[in-house]
């Protein structure tokens, strides 16, 4: 698969370095590990995700091994987190909002790819939404946590509406720039509302649940 258009590759690229550096810091809050083990988690959050995708479609090495530039933002974020964690606390809505671009653009170009492998609409579906939590799901289990995206406000939704939207457009032929770029936009403004109004998916009914 040839690299996105180039608006969609930089997307993809601050994306990545987003993860990396929110990983990094939600294993800095969560837990007591030193510098590998705080770098590792912000690594695995950025790149989990688009691995597992590659490997489960047959793109080996998946790209994150054959593209430096996913690999050094990845590194470069967690590092930054480590280095300045408490600084960063204060910039937390600007990294949420870079984490909300990261997950926009990873649910389109995940789903996008598995339809170019030959992946039916369900299954391109589903691998779009795994490239954008995949990642933070790998993160939190190895911490102790229930994945964030199971329990805290609006995440996996919102990527799924934006690999909905994707592959629906490549099965219509209608794909391209503007229409990659309004799925994207979908997901973002989904989830920027759902962390400004602190709104969660639907909860079993007659249950209480402390946030």
């Amino acid at each position: 698969m040839a690299d996105p258009p180039p608006l969609l590759l930089a997307l993809d690229l601050t994306g990545t370095f987003a993860f990396g550096l929110n990983g990094a810091l939600t294993a800095v809050r969560a837990t007591h590990l030193d510098v590998v083990g705080v770098v590792t988690l912000g690594m695995m959050t950025a790149l989990g995700g688009g691995v597992i995708r590659d490997v489960l479609i047959g793109a080996i090495p998946p790209a994150t091994f054959v593209d430096w530039r996913y690999f050094s933002l990845a590194l470069a974020g967690g590092l930054i987190a480590f280095l300045l964690s408490r600084r960063l606390d204060r910039l937390e809505m600007p990294i949420t909002v870079l984490d909300a671009i990261g997950l926009s653009v990873f649910a389109v170009i995940g789903a996008a790819k598995a339809v170019d492998y030959g992946l039916g609409f369900g299954p391109a579906v589903l691998l779009g939404v795994v490239t954008a939590v995949g990642g933070g799901t790998i993160r939190d289990t190895m911490i102790g946590q229930v994945p964030t995206v199971l329990r805290s406000e609006l995440y996996a939704i919102p990527a799924l509406v934006a690999a909905v939207a994707t592959v629906a457009a490549i099965y219509l032929d209608v794909y391209s720039l503007p229409v990659a770029l309004a799925a994207a936009a979908a997901c973002f403004v989904i989830r920027m509302v759902g962390v400004r109004f602190q709104l969660n998916a639907p909860r079993p009914p007659g249950h209480r649940f402390d946030r």
